[in-house]
């Protein structure tokens, strides 16, 4: 970023330190200056708007229209207790999970193993659950011997988490359907690419039913649900899905990732937090197709019904032992020694931008690819993402591509970044004639004004100019933040040396002889060596640029700015500290070239 405008932002946004640092005499005087910048201060409200106006502009109207709509909904229809379709008489499928939640442990129906590149673990019989999934490349930690993460958990774990599929049924057949607790058959005893299996169970009344399940090599299942009518009368029944997770799962609580349940309804993406559906109740809606599901900073779990498929009831909801999200198909018939056959698919892995986009085309699934959090800038941040990650293909070290889209970026502005470099070198020559003026009229602040205008008319100087790369610098840097911060991708990607992970804060610090000291030293004062670097060379850049008409005790202030982002950096991701450390170097290396360039053309122009 550039280091004029950083002084000038820091000046309006510490006005009560300066009281603290400042005799009252100088505070006058700094007010007089700030009254006097009647542009800068505008363009100053510009750059806070877009910086920290992120919670008042984006997040807090959202939160409103999804309180709205919530009251809204209730106002409409009381909440139903059920997974089940409106407008019949519904199973109590939500009793009916509780009770087999709460039951005493139930014999073992055995299960059918899972395996895959991607995923390890098993499909219980008892229930027809998947509730058991390993992802296997993906550890806890990068310890040697970190256990893989576990996505799906046994419903008897205190933290269960668990899919299902299953059928709702009206009138006498209502009781008829398997349950939670039902013992299913399998044809056989794995799942894997290229072998599916197919569960069955009998109602022992005439009413069978399969469950043809298929995994691809990656992270998708695909569940063919057929209900096999053998009575004499004609059934209504409709599919539906379910997705129960138990207790509040730990999340990072920024505003900066939605962790929690989410989906698209109706083409529109609709996030709820754990709080949200705690305090304000569930979530309804009905919609033609979508998604929606349980998604963590790294892993998600997603039902996708049939794209085509009206869904009468699609829910976000907390339950009594944990959270809930699940959908309900309209209601269909099967006609006496009929048949009725419904598809739908469930994702469940690491969210894995490739690979999901894939899957959004191959399945025509509606903005799947909003599963990852991209911000409400994801037409700028999926681009960067996009030109780390092929960048990343050609060098294989996300450290490298970094340090190369760096370059990139810095060549697209250069335009930009020379135009000010320039003005900012007129400007530190002027500056002899800028103090004088400031001394003939100090006290006649209009005639100042007229004169400053025009000495940076004639000197070619515009005073904004230093402030104009810092616009696209503040969306680089946030982009480059959510991309470290939410793609699975940076996870656990080592730079070289002591970085063994990019997407992690700086771990070797000097506060504790760079490890030598067996000795944990607490974050705040944890200072890695490239939060250091990135403040020595803020420090270099500033003494690059003009004063321009700094007080001392601004001066003073400023000369502290190095120090400050050295101590708020030190808890970002490393790759981002790399970005911004490299991003300084070939600022100064920039500027010092064309400063050098202007000061030789200005001084050959005097003597000729």
């Amino acid at each position: 970023m550039n280091l004029p405008c950083q002084r000038r932002v820091i000046v309006i946004m510490g006005v009560k330190q300066m009281k603290r640092l400042a005799p009252t005499g100088q505070m006058t005087r700094v007010r007089r200056l700030m009254g006097d910048n009647k542009n800068f201060l505008l363009f100053v409200a510009i750059s806070m708007a877009i910086l920290f106006g992120y919670n008042f502009f984006y997040l807090q109207p959202k939160q409103e229209a999804y309180q709205a709509y919530l009251d809204e909904q209730a106002a409409l229809a009381p909440q139903e207790e059920t997974v089940a379709p409106r407008e019949a008489a519904p199973i109590d499928v939500e009793r009916a999970e509780t009770a087999a939640q709460q039951s005493p442990a139930l014999e073992d129906a055995g299960s059918v193993a899972i395996s895959n590149p991607e995923l390890e673990g098993s499909l219980s019989l008892r229930g027809a659950r998947f509730d058991d999934i390993l992802l296997v490349n993906h550890k806890v930690s990068m310890e040697e011997g970190a256990d893989k993460v576990r996505l799906l958990s046994p419903m008897a774990n205190p933290d269960a988490y668990y899919v299902r599929f299953g059928w709702t049924a009206s009138g006498q057949n209502a009781g008829f359907v398997p349950t939670a607790s039902s013992a299913w058959t399998a044809d056989n005893d794995a799942l894997a690419p290229g072998q599916p299996t197919t569960l069955a169970w009998d109602n022992g009344d005439g009413v069978r039913y399969l469950m043809k399940v298929e995994l691809d090599d990656k992270f998708m299942f695909t569940v063919t649900q057929t209900v096999i009518n053998s009575t004499d009368e004609p059934l209504q029944m409709a599919p539906y899905g379910m997705i129960s997770r138990k207790g509040e799962p730990k999340t990072d609580g920024l505003y900066i990732l939605h962790e929690g349940p989410l989906g698209v309804f109706e083409g529109t993406l609709k996030e709820a937090t754990y709080k949200d559906l705690a305090d304000d109740g569930n979530f309804e809606v009905s919609s033609t197709g979508g998604w929606m599901g349980i998604t963590d900073k790294f892993w998600m779990t997603t039902l996708i019904p049939d794209q085509q498929a009206e869904l009468s009831n699609a829910r976000m909801m907390k339950t009594n032992t944990g959270y809930r999200v699940d959908y309900v198909q309209n209601w269909q018939s099967v006609p006496a020694g009929g048949t009725l056959e419904t598809t739908n698919r469930f994702y469940a892995g690491a969210k894995i931008v490739n690979t999901i986009e894939d899957y959004q085309a191959q399945y025509d699934i509606t903005l799947f690819d909003r599963a990852i959090d991209w911000g409400w800038l994801w037409f700028f941040t999926k681009p960067i993402f996009a030109g780390l990650h092929w960048l990343f293909g050609l060098t294989g070290n996300y450290g490298i591509a970094i340090l190369a889209m760096t370059v990139i970026l810095k060549l697209l502005l250069f335009p930009l970044a020379n135009k000010s470099y320039v003005s900012m070198s007129h400007m530190k020559d002027a500056q002899p004639k800028i103090k004088k003026l400031q001394e003939r009229y100090k006290d006649d602040k209009q005639k100042l004004q007229q004169e400053m205008m025009a000495l940076y008319q004639k000197e070619k100087i515009n005073p904004m100019a230093g402030c104009l790369p810092m616009i696209p610098q503040i969306f680089i840097f946030f982009a480059l933040y959510k991309t470290l911060y939410v793609t699975i991708e940076m996870r656990h990607q080592p730079f070289f040396g002591w970085i063994t992970d990019l997407s992690a804060p700086d771990p070797l610090t000097p506060v504790n002889l760079f490890g030598l000291i067996p000795w944990d030293p607490p974050q705040m004062i944890a200072i890695g060596v490239l939060p250091i670097l990135m403040g020595v060379t803020m420090w270099l850049q500033q003494k690059l640029n003009p004063q321009t008409t700094m007080d001392p005790t601004q001066q003073k202030v400023m000369s502290f700015l190095p120090i400050i982002f050295t101590f708020v950096m030190a808890g970002f991701s490393a790759g981002l500290v790399l970005y911004w450390t490299w991003n300084n170097l070939l600022s100064i290396a920039q500027q010092s070239f064309i400063m050098k360039r202007e000061h030789a053309r200005r001084e050959a122009k005097g003597k000729a």
